[in-house]
């Protein structure tokens, strides 16, 4: 049985240790300090994201890059977009050759706009083949309460991608494989924009109907962009497209379908992002999506839309009334 080690006592990282800890397998929550350490020790539990729900007795807590690396075979990074460099490159020289790296992240790198397996890849001594990217339609909370859902797994090797399957699959998360690790990467950091524009319109009221618009001409620019980068565009009507896409624009437990509920309520960003725990990673995605958009030309409307309220101070109305404003198109 592989040992799981897990870096970031995030919700996504506590939640992928408990889950696969009520598994029987052994895993071990890699804190940032030995005060954090300790305190999720004492308390049994993530008091700060995950309050009551307890950690499983096969679930081990450390600040020791070496206890929680030396032995697992597994290394899942479920940590902010923007610290995912810093992590990695402090635990480098613990990652030896023969580890497999799973990024479990959705979100781009600040600034420089490239994946986290991209980052990951650049940071340790590990070929791309045994580097993975996870992503689904994975809201925290369902899981923790045992409903079911599935993910989905994306190495460039089968053999892999099928040995972290293999590994993380549960009685409630289903994994699934797939090679197309660009696509599976965009589509998860990109949805973040979608439900973020969903967020807007449920909070300004607008109904079904223009959701579904939001849902589906967002999946548009989301296909659009990840076909030009490389992804194969049969990822897009998947777990880790249209499957995430749904449930993130759908659910209230979705941090970026919160903020822009938040931001249709006049909120102004900076309050808002002060009151979140979590991040919302589709702030920075939008930032770096429409800078990325820019060189290729790529029609990106929706996205255009949802940065203009974070960073233009456009108001929400305003910015619905320029989108549906646009000259007629054609749907494909």
């Amino acid at each position: 049985m592989a040992r799981i080690a897990i870096i970031g006592t995030t919700t996504w990282g506590t939640t992928l240790g408990i889950i696969n800890a009520r598994e029987n397998r052994e895993v071990v929550l890699l804190a940032r300090t030995s005060s954090e350490a300790s305190e999720l020790q004492t308390e049994n539990e993530n008091r700060r994201f995950l309050p009551g729900v307890p950690f499983p007795k096969t679930m081990n807590i450390t600040s020791s890059p070496k206890d929680a690396i030396e032995n697992s075979d597994l290394i899942i990074f479920a940590v902010p977009a923007a610290s995912m460099r810093e992590n990695s490159s402090q635990l480098s020289s613990a990652i030896s050759c023969e580890k497999i790296a799973i990024s479990a992240t959705k979100g781009l790198e600040p600034k420089t706009g490239k994946r986290m397996t991209a980052v990951l890849l650049e940071e340790l001594d590990l070929t791309g083949n045994r580097i993975c990217a996870m992503s689904g339609p994975n809201l925290a909370k369902e899981i923790l309460a045992g409903k079911p859902s599935s993910t989905v797994i994306a190495s460039t090797d089968r053999t892999t991608a099928t040995y972290a399957q293999t590994h993380l699959n549960s009685s409630n998360l289903r994994v699934y494989t797939n090679r197309d690790v660009i696509g599976v990467e965009l589509a998860g950091a990109l949805k973040n924009v979608v439900a973020i524009a969903a967020g807007i319109s449920d909070g300004l009221g607008f109904g079904d109907n223009a959701k579904a618009s939001i849902i589906t001409r967002g999946l548009a620019e989301i296909s659009r962009l990840g076909v030009s980068l490389g992804a194969d565009p049969a990822t897009f009507a998947g777990l880790a497209g249209m499957g995430d896409v749904i449930a993130t624009c759908s659910s209230n437990l979705s941090r970026n379908n919160s903020l822009g509920r938040m931001l249709a309520s006049g909120m102004s960003l900076n309050d808002i992002t002060s009151s979140m725990e979590n991040i919302a990673e589709g702030i920075g995605t939008t930032q770096e999506i429409v800078q990325m958009a820019k060189p290729m030309n790529i029609d990106i409307p929706l996205t255009k839309s949802v940065y203009s309220v974070l960073f233009d101070g456009v108001a929400p109305l305003e910015a619905v009334a320029n989108l549906m404003g646009r000259s007629p198109t054609s749907e494909i």
